[in-house]
This record gives structure tokens, sequence and C-alpha cells, in this order.
């Protein structure tokens, strides 16, 4: 339960330096305005909220502000910072990368930085990937480009052999930049750093192109996918006005939870079905999807499918389960099940029509980062530096409620956010798309 979790982010120790940005610094920029230890964000800013703690005696729920403090952990000349990039690609990985970089150079005096190969794996002995330094100058021009520098991987690796890596690098800071698996190997890391009694600080940034972690509003790279997906509904939907009882079915990133899929259906309201991980629909029956669907082609003789690639796993007389190397659950493909589906049973009916299929799921998340991404990208890079150099660690960056947060990794891996099929976002997609807010026979 929300009202169960602590919080508050821990610390390696208490803060003696001056913070260098509080005073004009060596590159002419102006001061920053420092926050307060103890200034929160409010999980839930509603009046509601408010008189419920007032009427109950009780401090609402909020996480660490986050920002540049008046007094910092690490002596800047003396650290030595790692970063890692880890799971799939995402857009604006190399946006984050390039703005830690000069985040720790520019506004701190950073100057020993290195980029770890290819995730976790990059640690350990045995792959023999190399260390690269990370100079402002090597990582200038990156941001113009999508993928990662650094390369990434996914799978577990020995913790003990990693803490033992950051040992002999001698690294203070440790930033790793990746999803739900990344983040829990990240607060491993930070669990066998704890026992070792070692002063390491680890920060994480979450990169999920499916807006699926906690406690955060929006993840970067979540809105360049959609953005680009809107482009190739728009294509699609013409592939399926062009042909007599057209069906164009576009299927989108989002294993346990349909942001994409329902963000870019709203962005292009040309969209006629959105199917989700979080809903539930028949196949067959008078008000099963296929017959929804017939219905409409007799109407408009055309329509347009968004899919999110974890919808209608249900659907399958096989639910075995298998996972990928980082522990996620491979879905099957409910694109070509459908397609297949679709076509078979409309011609047993003998009914005309034409479907066409498209995947752009490797396409969207190698793509470089639109001008908004690029921008969070940049902040949350800043901001996780902040909290790094202050000695915070287990920590994640995020944004609630039009803020910068730092919170607990454990805190936001613990579930994966999901659609509420009674909120405002799944209601906008029933009204801009037309589909019935159930195809479930009674």
């Amino acid at each position: 339960m929300t009202s169960e979790i602590d919080f508050n982010v821990a610390k390696l120790g208490t803060c003696t330096i001056d913070n260098p940005i509080k005073s004009a610094t060596k590159n002419g920029s102006l001061p920053q305005t420092l926050i307060k230890e103890n200034e929160r964000i409010l999980l839930d800013c509603s009046l509601e909220n408010f008189h419920r703690c007032k009427e109950s005696n009780t401090e609402p729920i909020s996480f660490e502000k986050a920002g540049p403090l008046e007094k910092i952990y690490f002596d800047a000349k003396k650290t030595k910072v790692a970063i890692v990039t880890c799971g799939g690609l995402c857009p604006g990985l190399n946006n984050v990368i390039r703005s830690l970089v000069f985040q720790l150079t520019n506004r701190y005096g950073v100057n020993r930085i290195v980029g770890i190969k290819y995730g976790y794996e990059g640690f350990i002995p045995s792959f023999g990937h190399e260390v690269i330094d990370l100079t402002p100058d090597l990582v200038d021009p990156i941001h113009n480009q999508g993928g990662s520098i650094l390369g990434t991987s996914r799978g577990n690796q020995d913790v003990s052999q990693i803490v033992d890596a950051l040992e002999r690098m001698n690294i203070n800071i440790l930033f790793t930049v990746g999803g739900d698996g990344t983040q829990r190997g990240a607060h491993a890391i930070f669990e066998e750093i704890q026992k070792r009694c070692l002063k390491i600080s680890i920060g994480g940034i979450p990169k999920t192109i499916d807006n699926d972690i906690s406690y955060i509003s929006k993840s970067f790279g979540f809105e360049t996918a959609f953005t680009i997906a809107n482009n190739i509904l728009r294509d699609a939907h013409h592939e399926a006005k062009g042909a007599y009882n057209g069906i164009a079915m576009v299927k989108l990133m989002g294993r346990d939870s349909g942001f994409i899929a329902a963000s870019a259906a709203l962005s292009l309201p040309d969209a006629n079905y959105v199917l989700i991980p979080e809903l539930e629909f028949d196949l067959h029956g008078p008000k099963g999807f296929i017959q929804t669907l017939k219905n409409r082609l007799e109407r408009k003789h055309h329509a347009l499918i968004v899919v999110a690639e974890g919808a209608g796993q249900h659907l399958f007389n096989d639910q075995s389960v298998t996972k990928d190397a980082s522990g996620n659950e491979l879905k099957k493909d409910i694109g070509t099940f459908l397609r297949d589906t679709i076509k078979s049973e409309f011609d047993k009916m003998e009914f005309r029509h034409s479907i066409r299929y498209i995947d752009p799921s490797y396409i969207i998340r190698s793509a470089t980062a639109i001008a908004d991404d690029s921008k969070f990208c940049n902040q949350l890079a800043q901001y996780a530096v902040h909290a790094a150099m202050a000695g915070k660690t287990d920590f994640v960056v995020g944004n609630w409620n039009g803020h910068f947060t730092i919170l607990p990794i454990w805190a936001a891996v613990q579930q994966r956010k999901k659609i509420d099929l009674e909120g405002e976002l799944w209601q906008s997609v029933i009204e801009a798309t037309g589909q019935p807010k159930s195809m479930k026979n009674d």
C-alpha cells in the first residue's frame, strides 16, 4: 500500500562541502537557486486529500524535491563517476549520457567520468569489454543520434563482481540508465555496497519507453515513441481507406501497459480500436471484437486498429510463461495472431476485406529523441547529478505534479504503472475512437 511506503532517500553521510554552483562558475554561468533539504512534493495534491490529512492530523505522503543543495558530499576534484545504459534501446539515451557528462564537468568540476560498455556485463572481466573515458568533446554531438554510444545488454550479472569492479576503478558515483530490471539491479548493487561499508552513490535515471514506472509521471523516450507512431498511424489510416473494407493494424510497444497505444491514438484520432494489456476482450460472440469490427466495416468500409504488444494474452491457448534475459515476460505475438484470426473468420463468412499489418517497434525505439524528450532528458540528468553529488544513493530521479523528484529505487519498481480503465486517459480514448467500452459478451 502507498501509505506504508517510506519515500525518504538514503544518504551516504553528512554533507560538509560548499556546493560550487551557488556562486558563479568558471565558465561564467549564473548562480543557481538552491533548495532546502526538507522540501517535498505532494503525492496527492488534491483539496480532498488536504482535508483528509487535516482531519486525521497526518502528514500527507510526499517525495523529496530534486535540486541542488547548499552543501554536497563529494569533493568534485577527487570524484570519479561511471555511467551505464542497460536493457532495450530507447530514444534519448545519448541525450542523458551527454547531459550527465556536461552537468558533472561544467557545473561541478568533475573531470573523471567513464562509460561502461554493453550494460552490466561491462563490469564483468570475462566479457572483456573496454571502459571508455567520457569527455565533453567525445559526447558533444551524440544527442543527434539514436541508440546509445555505450551499447546495452539484458540479463542479470553477478552483483559481487560488479561491486568488485567499482572498487578496482575507484568509482564514487554510478549512474544506471535503464528500466525496471536495470533499477532492480541497481538496488542490488546498493545493498552489496552497504554490506561492504563503501561510500559509493547509486543514482538511477528510469528508462522505459512504455512509461510504466510507478510514481513517475512520464519517462524519457515515451513522447518520442508516440510522436513517431502518430505518423505511422496516419499513413496506416490512408492505407485502410484505400481499399474496400480495408483494415490497417499497427502494433506498438507496451508489454504490460498501453500508454503508447493510447497516447498515439489520441494524438491522431483516426484510430477506431485501441487494444491494450489492461483491457480484456472477447474475440467471438455478438459483442466480441470480430463482430464489432465487421459491423464497423459494413458502415464505414475501413478500420484502423492500434494494438499494444501485451494486449490479448488471455486469448492464447498456450498460457506458458517464458522470460527474456532481464526477467521480463515474453508476450505472445498478438499482432500476427489477430491478423490471421480476422482473415480466417472473415474468409469463413465470405466477407470481403483487405488487411495490412505493420510493426514499427524497432524503428521507434532506435529513433533520435524529439525536442520535448531531449529537454526532459537534459533535466533528468541534471537533477540526478545534483542528488548524487549531495551523497544521495539508491534513488531514481523522476517528475511528479510538474516538479522533479527523487525517490527510493525499490518504491519505483515495486509494481508497473498501468492505465486506469475508469480514468481520464482511457475515457478520452473511448470517446476519440468510438469503440465500445466493453467488447465482452454478457
